[in-house]
């Protein structure tokens, strides 16, 4: 007897003696569940794309369920389904009607058992046979542990947050930072505030115009849409490649959860990082940066291209520049939120790399020690390029923080002055004047930041071989780097350290290994 339930085809289920995958392969081939036509025919039969859409968009499953679980079920393998899998199945199978879902969730259970019983028969006349012990980790996937949904339940900000750096192309992402920067410097240009100068009580014609401020033009036009790039990047490569080829390996996801239920774990975290994005250091920093000194004429900080009102009252009012400076910390909190959220997605990459590395270590009978270092060197050198981008970003902000409180005309003026003072000693180096600078709490903040997911990543997947050996002249350039943005405008000559670092960054983001090779060959390590 067929039906037509909610616009879909339904059949009930017919109590055969039948395991899982003759059932399944049956009501597949059938299309129960699928959509009908005018005449009441399913559109076809199910495909592993179209399984797997239906079940995600099953409100109550918020993680969702990996294209590679539902390949197991079509694939002429031994792979059974858990009970977590079993209940989303169900429903669709069911057609969302209670009283047939729960049907079918009892007729899959007791295919799924079916299955488990022969399984363990054909397992123990192998036993038998080449005395082999039966193998622990396909017993843990008969049981068919249930997917971690802890984080699921609420609103799914780290689920957006992910999708902004995983769905599509990955330069969707860069791509909008870049956008959003390129129509700022274009309403700076109409608002005439891109190149201005203005006059010092020292008689100095200061440049502070929006395009000469790197925090506001390469920081996102370059180095941050570079580490969104990277990050990108690395989600995408995990969570589509790597991880389906060693879960493959596994046979079964049910112990290690879905990627998005390892995402949606630190859900807090992310909230807690937009409200201080958000409210610290966009809400408060532009109120008491911006929109208190513009109001009473002034402040503890020195002029730029946010406080030009006050000195070219020509150039721009103070309406117009409290809308600008609005305007353009929103899209910087915003970014910077990001940003964060990126290194927290290595953090949780890192993590389920580790986890399922530990599976593998202890599952007998496989050596899949190649894939695993590859897939850890693959990551190591992803966390390299991030590092890299984020301390470039932070660089950007400390260069424009230091520039402002010197007496240089420009800031291309102020980095030649400073070489010279050390290749012609007779030239004295720009004193710094006494303003107070919050950029440089903020990239001291991205430095740590940043260092931390670092050293994170790389102490906890550096444990194989190839990466623990690439990692030294990585370690190297990084500490490199962050001894270059802490001695911006502290000592003499830091602009000729300034110029190496770009040097070590470039190479750095063309080649994280810096030059190292590591081939595996019969068991043997090599390093070229």
């Amino acid at each position: 007897m067929s039906l037509k339930k909610n616009g879909k085809f339904f059949l009930p289920p017919e109590r055969k003696e039948e395991d899982f995958k003759v059932l399944f392969a049956r009501v597949a081939a059938t299309g129960v569940g699928r959509p009908v036509d005018k005449d009441g025919c399913p559109q076809g039969p199910w495909t592993p794309d179209l399984l797997a859409e239906a079940i995600s968009e099953i409100e109550a499953n918020r993680a969702g369920i990996e294209l590679r679980t539902v390949q197991l079920w079509f694939e002429d393998n031994e792979k059974g389904i858990s009970p977590n899998n079993i209940r989303w199945l169900a429903r669709v199978l069911g057609c969302n009607d209670p009283e047939a879902a729960s049907a079918w969730q009892a007729e899959l259970s007791a295919a799924q058992s079916r299955l488990t019983a022969k399984r363990r028969v054909r397992r123990r006349g192998n036993a038998s046979n080449l005395a082999e012990p039966e193998d622990p980790w396909h017993e843990a996937a008969e049981i068919g542990l249930p997917e971690i949904e802890g984080a699921s339940r609420s609103f799914g900000l780290a689920r957006a947050t992910e999708a902004f750096f995983s769905r599509g192309s990955i330069l969707n992402l860069p791509a909008a930072v870049f956008a959003g920067a390129v129509a700022l410097h274009f309403v700076s240009y109409f608002l005439s505030i891109h190149s201005v100068t203005y006059l010092r009580d020292d008689g100095v014609a200061k440049q502070v115009g929006f395009l000469w401020a790197p925090n506001w033009t390469v920081l996102f036009v370059v180095f941050l849409p570079l580490f969104f790039a990277t990050v990108a990047d690395q989600i995408l490569t995990w969570k589509n490649a790597n991880r389906v080829r060693l879960l493959f390996a596994i046979g079964d996801d049910g112990q290690t959860g879905t990627w998005m239920s390892r995402v949606e774990a630190s859900s807090h975290t992310y909230w807690v990082v937009l409200l201080i994005c958000v409210g610290f250091a966009g809400v408060f920093q532009w109120v008491s940066v911006r929109l208190l000194p513009l109001l009473n004429g002034g402040g503890d900080y020195a002029v730029d291209w946010g406080s030009l009102a006050l000195v070219k009252p020509e150039h721009i009012g103070v309406l117009q520049q409290i809308a600008f400076t609005g305007i353009a910390y929103l899209y910087m909190c915003l970014c910077f939120y990001l940003f964060i959220a990126g290194l927290i997605l290595l953090s949780s990459l890192v993590d389920d790399f580790v986890h399922i590395r530990t599976l593998l270590a202890d599952h007998p009978g496989n050596d899949h020690v190649g894939e695993t270092e590859a897939s850890g060197s693959a990551i190591i050198r992803g966390i390299v390029r991030s590092t890299i981008a984020g301390l470039l970003v932070a660089i950007s902000m400390k260069l424009t923080s230091s520039y402002l409180v010197t007496p240089s005309p420009n800031i291309w003026d102020w980095l030649i002055s400073d070489a010279r003072s050390v290749l012609s000693p007779p030239v004295v180096p720009a004193e710094l004047d006494v303003f107070s600078k919050p950029n440089q709490y903020t990239s001291l903040l991205v430095v740590l930041l940043v260092s931390t997911i670092y050293l994170y990543g790389t102490i906890r997947i550096g444990a194989s071989v190839s990466a623990g050996h690439s990692l030294v002249r990585a370690n190297l350039a990084v500490i490199f780097l962050v001894a270059v943005y802490m001695l911006i405008g502290v000592i003499p000559g830091f602009s000729l350290l300034l110029g190496a670092g770009l040097v070590v960054a470039v190479y750095g983001l063309f080649d994280p290994d810096f030059g190292f090779r590591w081939k595996r060959h019969g068991g043997q390590n090599y390093v070229s």
